[in-house]
């Protein structure tokens, strides 16, 4: 395969930070899909518990990794300095999180809102409650961890002490 013609002149491939708005509007569709989902179907589906669990194991691994990457991008005393391809995955990791975080806590959003609804009707929603409340808080735990991850790998400012004055 060859690479596809680019300009040598044109701006490099980047990533920019993510957008709140783009995750916000991947959790309103997933919100709103989930409660139509879940409300044609409920019954022959339910509110699956093991992602809950999930999303808090990997919150929790993507702070301390957030933590570690902000001392190695700041050349904390202690700290080996972050080779640059490794900040890249870290970023690539934090994005693809950040956006499956949001789109997760969407969908048990959508679906807390639903089993809320029917919930004095029938006890098997009550019991998938506080469930869905999980999925969202562990959800949005996750993409908050994602996000800090994804800040933590900016790079500081240079010092102006290094440079000559005028």
């Amino acid at each position: 395969m060859t690479e596809p013609d680019r300009d040598p002149d044109g701006p490099a491939p980047s990533i920019g930070p993510t957008r709140p708005l783009t995750l916000l509007l991947a959790f309103a569709v997933a919100g709103v899909a989930a409660y139509l989902l879940v409300s044609r179907f409920y019954g022959d589906i339910s509110v699956p518990l093991l992602p809950v669990f999930m999303f808090a194991v990997l919150a929790v691994i993507e702070g301390v990794l957030a933590r570690a990457t902000k001392a190695r991008i700041e050349r904390r005393p202690g700290t080996e300095p972050m080779p640059p391809l490794s900040a890249a995955r870290m970023i690539v990791l934090a994005k693809a999180s950040s956006l499956a975080g949001a789109i997760f806590a969407g969908l048990y959003a959508g679906a807390l809102l639903y089993v809320l609804s029917v919930a004095d009707q029938l006890r098997a929603a009550a019991a998938e409650v506080p469930i869905a409340g999980g999925g969202v808080v562990t959800a949005a735990l996750l993409a908050g961890a994602a996000l800090w991850l994804e800040r933590s790998c900016r790079i500081p400012p240079a010092d102006d002490d290094d440079k000559p004055r005028d």
